[in-house]
């Protein structure tokens, strides 16, 4: 994710197949970009989202445009999955 920028799906299994640990890494993960709203919930980016696969792997929706809003940010995101080895998919823009 280092060249191009583009919207991914960070998935919770390493590259060699691996479930990623903890459990809870996609909910930290997301939290670091969330904001706490009016409610006093957490609400999270529109930019990064937790999820899950079909086969139930958590996972991390990371939409391009926050590269747009905080290339950092964006980097940070990137930065994570590459520092643990995980698995990404790269996602059509429409599909975010």
């Amino acid at each position: 994710m280092d060249q191009k920028i583009g919207s991914f799906i960070i998935l919770g299994a390493t590259k060699e197949g691996e479930i990623f640990r903890p459990s809870d890494w996609a909910d930290r993960l997301c939290g670091v970009m969330a904001a706490f709203g009016n409610d006093n919930r957490i609400k999270y980016s529109q930019f990064v989202r937790p999820g899950c696969s079909l086969t139930g792997l958590k996972t991390v929706i990371v939409d391009a445009r926050l590269h747009r809003a905080n290339p950092i940010a964006y980097q940070f995101v990137a930065d994570f999955a590459r520092d643990n080895n995980l698995q990404v998919e790269p996602i059509a823009n429409d599909q975010v």
